[in-house]
């Protein structure tokens, strides 16, 4: 992890940025193609069926269920056990809200329409757990935070599953990745102003 940190502190902010973009738009290109030899119309428009009621209740229900654990692990877990080498906060803590809210969608729009759009109805809950857990490979050297991300995995699917709705979990996910995110922002601000003696923002 101590290398992957070390990789990640020497790329440039717009490093980081055009690797996310190009990551992210090329897991739409590959849904794409592989939803077109693998759905029929009517699969295709059954999963993007939505309801209000059922993306509120189900993907904010269970993105509070993930973030309760979430900070409940950063409260009272050693920090190395959920240190990611610094990616998220290289990421997210020097962008302004409204972006961290638009990478925040479309990391949650393709990952979903990838593993549960796509993976999960032709190949199964758990072929698109293990491959989503697997693709977070900076986790692997973690073991608590590989451990996390396989549960987080099986649970989304598990909703997607149970609500047959790609809403639900797109809505989930998003609500989760923002709401660390802005976590990672709003910690970063802060340091800055303890830092700089409240001088800077």
């Amino acid at each position: 992890m101590r290398r992957q940190s070390e990789q990640i502190r020497m790329m440039s902010d717009r490093e980081v940025l055009i690797h996310l973009y190009v990551t992210q738009l090329l897991l739409i290109v590959v849904s794409a193609i592989a939803g077109f030899f693998l759905f029929d119309i009517s699969t295709f428009q059954k999963i993007w069926q939505f309801d209000a009621t059922t993306v509120l209740t189900y993907g904010g229900g269970s993105a509070v269920i993930v973030l309760a654990i979430d900070f409940l692990t950063m409260r009272y877990l050693p920090e190395h056990w959920y240190d990611d080498g610094g990616i998220n906060e290289k990421i997210f803590e020097n962008r302004s809200i409204p972006h961290i809210f638009f990478l925040c969608l479309l990391i949650a729009f393709s990952e979903e329409l990838l593993f549960r759009g796509v993976i999960q109805t032709h190949f199964g809950l758990f072929v698109a757990s293990i491959i989503f857990a697997l693709l977070h490979v900076r986790y692997l050297e973690k073991l608590f935070l590989f451990a996390m991300v396989v549960l987080l995995s099986f649970f989304l699917g598990y909703v997607y599953q149970w609500t047959n709705s790609l809403w639900v979990t797109i809505f989930a996910h998003f609500l989760i990745d923002f709401i660390l995110a802005v976590h990672i922002r709003l910690d970063y601000v802060r340091n800055m102003k303890q830092k700089d003696g409240g001088d800077r923002v």
